[in-house]
């Protein structure tokens, strides 16, 4: 049980972390204790935003000693509510933010040191900079950080080729619920010293450590990049042509998302200069892009392939961005998807994911199993078919008070959505992480062998409970 911290135990942490290190003003906290999508909103009793990880050492020490509660944060730009603290006032919010240095980029061995608060774009730019490129990107690249993605073990548009976040990551830096400092950024190959903290720190949600800066593999920046965006009948078809693509193309198809036409046109509606990339209304599209050395090759093979297809009426129609620009755009609408269907109104979205071969089973039958309980709700499936991660909205009946109705209907809605994963065999969570809102759902339908492991685990590494209370695992 974790305690309030008195005044002064909080000009002691003033006094070590200085003016732009610790604020207790109401206005200054008020942005960051809310979570991206307004779900959640916590009181902190402080926000702490230290500058290295010598000062994020010297704050956990205090706060185990005191046994003080904290809440740690990055961009912020979480689904799950995995970074706000709780509404009693008692929590710690500790910003990772100012820790916001690129410490060194090594071209020949393609790996680079991070630290937590470093902006993912930002990233992206430093190390192209190079002739480089860090093969992780999602819609929030412009405010996730590296110790955010890192902590929910992040997935996006490129896990089809390279991997999650977890693959990606060489070695980690990280403090300890006792205050002491692991230091595990050498990037070995080999390494057989037992549990690999690396990766059980990886998707803990700061729970186990707080990651101060991670050792990052880069790949080489992609000469040519090839980008189509397909019309297609069903995710059955899409399946198909996944299939067809990766063994015909190989490592160099590096996206595969499916969209339905609802989410397309939610984008044409509530973002700005978009425009479908096809004109007449087909049910599914596919945005397909292939990354890699010599252009000509790239667009040959991926012309050949979706003509043959066009040919065998596998897909409908297709475009082929002619440039960079005309691929951002397409990009564009996949990744507004998120932000059009908040300005349509509530909805309870879904992040699972289920064997590929299953995903397009899940599509279909879902929403089936979803209209028969709850009459008149809507379901709609969009994301990473490649990697068999979709994000799954449901939307409330048409004319009624959609936030009233999640409030009685949402969380049966969920547990059918969930119940319906889990017998797939798929997960709860592909890539945004469990933090508050999956929690109890997770402790109900989950495996209990899989529960009693991390609250072990969790047990043994932070036994006074203060490091992230109230997330993943309670």
């Amino acid at each position: 049980m974790t305690r309030a911290p008195s005044k002064p135990f909080l000009d002691q942490l003033a006094g070590l972390l200085g003016p732009k290190g610790f604020t207790i003003d109401a206005d200054t906290m008020a942005p960051w204790l809310t979570d991206w999508r307004g779900k959640y909103t916590g009181r902190a009793a402080a926000m702490l935003s230290p500058r290295s990880t010598e000062e994020v050492a010297a704050v956990v020490r205090l706060c185990a000693a005191a046994e003080v509660a904290l809440v740690p944060q990055g961009g912020n730009s979480g689904m799950v509510g995995g970074a706000t603290p709780d509404a009693g006032g008692n929590q710690l919010l500790l910003s990772l933010r100012r820790m916001n240095r690129v410490r060194g980029i090594d071209t020949a061995a393609r790996v680079a040191i991070a630290e937590a608060g470093v902006i993912l774009e930002t990233f992206h730019h430093d190390v192209l900079a190079h002739g480089l490129r860090f093969p992780l990107t999602l819609g929030g690249k412009g405010s996730a950080t590296i110790g955010g993605l890192f902590s929910t073990n992040a997935g996006g548009t490129q896990v089809l080729r390279h991997g999650t976040m977890r693959a990606l990551v060489a070695g980690i830096e990280a403090v300890l619920p006792d205050g002491s400092i692991f230091d595990g950024l050498a990037p070995l190959k080999k390494d057989n010293r037992g549990y690999d903290l690396r990766h059980l720190l990886c998707g803990a949600e700061g729970t186990l450590g707080i990651v101060t800066a991670a050792s990052l593999h880069l790949v080489r920046a992609a000469a040519a990049r090839r980008t189509a965006w397909i019309a297609i009948d069903s995710p059955e078809r899409a399946l198909r042509l996944l299939r067809q693509l990766d063994a015909r193309i190989g490592p160099e198809l590096e996206g595969f998302e499916i969209v339905p036409h609802g989410c397309l046109d939610a984008v044409l509606r509530h973002i700005p200069q978009t425009r479908a990339p096809i004109t007449a209304v087909h049910p599914w599209y596919v945005l397909a892009e292939l990354a890699g050395e010599n252009d000509p090759d790239l667009g040959d093979a991926l012309e050949r392939e979706l003509g043959a297809a066009l040919e065998a009426g596998l897909i409908r129609d297709v475009v082929i961005a002619k440039n960079d620009r005309e691929s951002e755009d397409f990009w564009r609408l996949r990744d507004s998807i998120s932000e059009a269907e908040r300005a349509e109104g509530p909805a309870l979205q879904h992040d699972v994911s289920v064997p590929v071969d299953l995903m397009p089973t899940f599509i279909a039958d879902n929403p089936a199993r979803l209209e028969k309980a709850f009459p008149g709700v809507r379901a709609l499936s969009f994301g990473h078919l490649g990697d068999g991660n979709v994000h799954h909205h449901v939307q409330p009946p048409s004319g009624i008070d959609g936030a009233a109705w999640l409030a009685l209907h949402g969380a049966a809605v969920s547990r059918l959505v969930y119940s319906h994963v889990i017998e797939l065999g798929g997960s709860i969570s592909a890539e945004h992480g469990i933090g508050q809102m999956k929690r109890d759902i997770m402790a109900e339908l989950d495996s209990p062998a899989r529960l009693t492991a991390l609250r072990g685990i969790k047990a043994g590494l932070d036994p006074a409970g203060i490091f992230n209370p109230g997330k993943l695992i309670g």
